[in-house]
């Protein structure tokens, strides 16, 4: 009997272990790192170069994908909007383009010309940086302090096919939380988009 108990718990375990989802990268509280990435001008970016920011708007996104090309527009609104008040869009492509050539690094400088993007661009060569943040989707989102502490984790919004659709703005609301000396609430939310491409 206590076999047959044994061998029930020890089977409802491994089945629960098979469908548990294990969060790899950053939560919510942890200190971030910076980087050096290529920008599409060319030039190379880093988080201490936005020596007077409150903040920062770390965005997981790329040229192909449905969902990052929905959300452009809206990123560029944030950042036209947050920016002046210390809060920059800091774009980066997670994508190896040998997975799918239209996040080629000119691939990402035409795109910034079409779409005149006012904030930096950046392309994480070799794939180093995404994995520490754990960023999974693009878009993804993770909204970070003065001190690089990350404060959000996810969606821009609840809307990702229709911007005039938007009812609840996560993004936004956790950088107005952020302003007024508040934990955003709520701090992570399910990033809705296109699966990271890589070769492996």
């Amino acid at each position: 009997m206590k076999k047959l108990l044994f061998l029930s718990i020890l089977s409802a375990v491994l089945s629960l272990s098979a469908f548990t989802v294990f969060h790899s990268g950053y939560h919510v509280g942890d200190t971030a790192t910076d980087f050096s990435l290529k920008n599409v001008d060319g030039k190379m970016v880093s988080l201490s170069d936005y020596e007077d920011a409150k903040g920062y708007i770390v965005t997981f996104t790329c040229n192909h994908c449905p969902y990052a090309v929905m959300y452009e527009d809206r990123l560029i609104d944030l950042h036209n909007k947050y920016a002046p008040k210390g809060y920059p869009v800091v774009a980066i492509n997670p994508n190896d383009p040998a997975a799918n050539a239209e996040d080629g690094f000119p691939e990402m400088q035409q795109r910034a010309k079409e779409k005149s993007f006012p904030f930096a661009y950046l392309f994480d060569e070799g794939q180093k940086i995404y994995p520490v943040y754990g960023a999974t989707k693009t878009p993804h989102v993770f909204l970070l302090d003065a001190k690089r502490k990350v404060k959000y984790i996810g969606a821009i919004d609840d809307s990702p096919r229709d911007a005039e659709a938007v009812e609840v703005k996560y993004l936004e609301d956790a950088i107005i939380a952020l302003e007024n000396g508040k934990n955003p609430d709520p701090s992570t939310t399910k990033a809705i988009g296109c699966s990271i491409k890589t070769v492996k």
